[in-house]
């Protein structure tokens, strides 16, 4: 695994760089013809993407670890970290040179001197309902910055405690898109300003994502507080109501958005794939605009499902009573197939709740419900050949999403110089179980992680936050899975097996700037509107020699894949 070195000069130079950019970029840009601004980090060194204002182009990218987390560099302060990008979750955490286990791993530790003290510890939780990992620090603030676009006064956390994995992988922490009310952090510094009872760090305040409790469920009981009405000395209130500190204190990418930093409130995230068979889409992280001169009518949308205060939501601010708050970005979903069968519903899961699914990239499998993952397990059978592509579908706004067959298929781990039996790759799903969802606790039956979101470009659009009735938050999917993805896989399978069992994979850290290559929208697969017209071929070409030099053994990759954070 490749890791990021960093080293003060060169830290130092490139938030030079990252400065200058800021200052360059208080003019607005277009970088289309419709007016559209926006920023595209490309994920995959070799193809970077730009982003420019009026003439002016700047370079940056993202990093990739195997497929199962994916980077970008933040500036925090005087300090670039590589975050992990998780919609997953809505906190902002880095690790801090106050963490002494944090100093045995190569990643940048941000200084605790710079942080501008919020007054509050907070302890972010990690888990399911059998395991948890945490990570501890003071909030604070200071300026933080991605892809030249900065914000003063930014709260997030300096860890000094944690033992999740995230440090493992080459990362500094985690870079939360979800929405406010899910942000432990926001909610603690929302108690404090309105001197309520900070709310108890409980299982409650666990991020939601894969494999997390239903009962993980962010609370707004201080928001009922009698003493949360305290007035300041000219009579008025800190915030008329919990919606008024969104800008202020809320998450990174909530505050571009409501401050309209950005052109459009929109993130675009479209992922590479690393492992099993090199090469794929162009990976992306875009903001405010639409990558590879893509439209909306380009893409399949459909509302984020939105938590009323009866069923434990966000209460609505007095001068907006019927408005109704996203928690996640939880979509709808139509059916599930598996090799172009519907699958039943779960029993799991009460009839009165609708199907639907939490889009999260800090997921690196796919989960779902017990009895369905187990109906799918059963189907395939005890000896899962690695060579034989299975349809894993999404139907979501009348369209089926499938998932790529060398992204469903995850291989067994091998010895180098082991050589497959039978000349069989044996491989597992890449599903998991999840808890069921309940009344009282979030509602998604299944967890899309990246197999799916190497699959499928999705758009995450917050809308008006404030007002999500006047502009409503939705998710936007366009298919890039190619008709020929079961040839791909039958040939990477049979490469894999002649070269004694090893699958390749290969790791890169978030870059600095680099001279890059523009995107078309050629380097994405055109839409598909139905599931992937796969070639089932009787035998592959041994082909594919090439890619090897830069392999890794399959065995790093399953110890990374699977509980990202435990």
């Amino acid at each position: 695994m490749l890791r990021t070195r960093w080293s003060a000069t060169a830290a130092s130079l490139v938030l030079a760089l990252v400065s200058s950019w800021t200052a360059v970029f208080a003019r607005q840009p277009t970088n289309r013809e419709d007016g559209s601004r926006g920023f595209h980090l490309p994920i995959q060194r070799t193809r970077r993407g730009r982003w420019k204002r009026d003439g002016d182009i700047f370079d940056t990218g993202l990093g990739d670890v195997l497929d199962t987390t994916y980077t970008v560099l933040v500036g925090v302060g005087g300090t670039l970290v590589p975050l992990i990008i998780d919609t997953g979750s809505a906190d902002l955490w880095t690790v801090s040179d106050g963490c002494h286990q944090c100093s045995t791993y190569d990643v940048a530790l941000y200084p605790q001197r710079s942080l501008s003290p919020a007054g509050q510890d907070v302890d972010l939780l990690y888990g399911d309902s059998r395991t948890g990992t945490h990570a501890s620090g003071p909030i604070g603030t200071d300026t933080v910055g991605v892809a030249g676009l900065s914000i003063p006064d930014q709260c997030f956390a300096a860890i000094v405690d944690t033992n999740t994995s995230v440090l493992e992988t080459g990362s500094s922490g985690i870079l939360g898109l979800g929405f406010p009310p899910i942000s432990v952090i926001w909610r603690q510094l929302l108690a404090l300003d309105l001197n309520g009872p900070v709310p108890t760090l409980t299982k409650r305040d666990v991020r939601p994502g894969p494999g997390r409790r239903t009962d993980a469920f962010p609370s707004f009981e201080f928001l009922n507080s009698t003493s949360s009405s305290r007035k300041r000395q000219d009579g008025s209130t800190p915030y008329t109501s919990a919606i008024d500190s969104f800008s202020t204190i809320g998450p990174l990418f909530t505050r571009l958005a409501a401050l309209n930093i950005l052109s459009r409130p929109l993130v675009v995230t479209a992922l590479q794939r690393d492992t099993v068979s090199l090469g794929g889409n162009a990976g992306t992280l875009s903001l405010g605009a639409f990558p590879y001169d893509l439209t909306d009518d380009a893409l399949t949308w459909v509302p984020v499902r939105g938590y009323r205060a009866s069923e434990g939501g966000l209460p609505p601010s007095p001068r907006a009573p019927n408005e109704v708050y996203p928690l996640v970005w939880e979509i709808p979903v139509d059916d599930v197939y598996f090799d172009g069968v519907k699958l039943p519903r779960s029993a799991l899961s009460p009839r009165s709740i609708s199907l639907s699914a939490l889009v999260d990239t800090g997921n690196s499998l796919i989960r779902g419900p017990q009895d369905i993952v187990g109906h799918i397990y059963a189907l395939i059978g005890d000896s899962f050949d690695c060579s034989i592509p299975h349809n894993l579908s999404f139907q979501i706004g009348g369209v089926q999403f499938p998932v790529d067959p060398r992204d469903f298929a995850q291989p067994a781990a091998v010895r180098p110089g082991t050589v497959y039996p039978n000349e069989v790759a044996r491989c597992s799903p890449a599903l998991a179980a999840t808890d069921p969802p309940r009344a009282g606790g979030f509602l998604y039956s299944w967890s899309l992680g990246d197999p799916f979101l190497k699959s499928v470009l999705v758009a995450f659009y917050y809308g008006n936050m404030t007002h999500p009735s006047q502009d409503p938050p939705r998710v936007g999917l366009l298919s890039t899975v190619p008709s020929d993805a079961g040839t791909a896989l039958e040939k990477a399978v049979a490469s894999a097996v002649y070269h004694g069992g090893v699958f390749p994979s290969t790791s890169e850290p978030a870059p600095y700037a680099t001279p890059i290559e523009m995107h078309t929208l050629d380097d994405i697969p055109p839409p598909m509107t139905q599931g992937p017209q796969w070639a089932y071929s009787s035998g592959a070409a041994r082909a594919g020699a090439s890619a090897w030099a830069t392999s890794l053994t399959m065995a790093v990759l399953v110890g990374v894949l699977g509980v990202l954070y435990h």
